[in-house]
């Protein structure tokens, strides 16, 4: 997740809406301008990501396992198709000499045409198994792929929600690096929820300074926002979206459509 993920969005008066980037949220506000953060801070997102990194590994073993199990399998369906076919060398003369004794309807052709069919008919069953066990692994393991990528985005959810419950602080940051994309715009209006706004205010000052004076600089109340972490900013060449849930949500279909790319 520590890619750009951007959807632009059009507008029925031409504005582009545009994604920021969402890497990097996990950093305590200020990391980059001060490098004496707090180290409390600091190792309570290392273990957050610990714990993500521990749930991950955990479904990574588990897969694993299966293809591990499925290898095996593999290889004992290949054992017993070479088994079947050894067994076919061993017993064709006898089976030739018996059709051929039993007169078996035309004769000796007619005897070995269908002990043939018969190890034929032997030979196809235990392809088509080994090749519906091989069907059946690739599924549950691109079943397995999908369900460790939910994961990591549901782990990543929590660990900003944690973050923002823990320092609030951090949502600061989350709209510095949005401004950062508006830094050549003319008007800056941004659109927060209620429970965030007194704290974007009282960092009015300090986001300003990131624009030229002349640079109208406002802050709104937003109380239709779904969520409380939503945010975007208005400009005089459209919108960017900063709501982490909404980028998140880009993100898993992203990330989705790759997986079904390789498929």
């Amino acid at each position: 997740m520590s890619r750009i993920i951007r959807s632009i969005y059009t507008q029925s008066n031409s504005d582009n809406v545009k994604e920021i980037q969402i890497r990097d949220m996990f950093e305590i506000p200020g990391l980059e301008d001060d490098e004496d953060t707090s180290s409390q801070h600091q190792l309570t997102i290392e273990e957050i990501m610990a714990e993500r990194d521990h749930l991950l590994a955990q479904a990574r073993a588990s897969l694993q396992v299966e293809r591990e199990a499925f290898e095996q399998e593999k290889q004992e369906h290949f054992q017993e198709m070479e088994h079947l076919k050894l067994s076919w060398e061993e017993e064709r003369p006898n089976r030739v000499q018996e059709a051929y004794d039993e007169g078996f309807g035309q004769g000796y052709e007619d005897g070995v045409n269908k002990s043939t069919e018969a190890m034929a008919q032997s030979l196809q069953t235990a392809n088509e198994v080994i090749n519906q066990a091989k069907e059946n692994a690739q599924k549950y393991i691109n079943d397995q792929e999908a369900v460790i990528l939910e994961l990591g985005l549901t782990t990543a959810e929590r660990i900003i929600g944690t973050s923002l419950e823990r320092d609030r602080e951090l949502f600061v940051s989350i709209v510095r690096r949005g401004l950062k994309e508006a830094r050549e715009m003319k008007e800056i209006k941004i659109y927060v929820s209620p429970t965030y706004h007194a704290l974007i205010t009282a960092n009015r000052d300090e986001l300003a300074e990131m624009f030229p004076i002349d640079v109208p600089f406002m802050i709104f109340v937003n109380e239709d926002l779904n969520n409380e972490t939503d945010c975007y900013i208005e400009t005089n060449h459209g919108r960017i979206v900063v709501s982490i849930d909404e980028q998140l949500n880009e993100l898993r279909l992203k990330l989705h459509e790759i997986l079904e790319s390789k498929e």
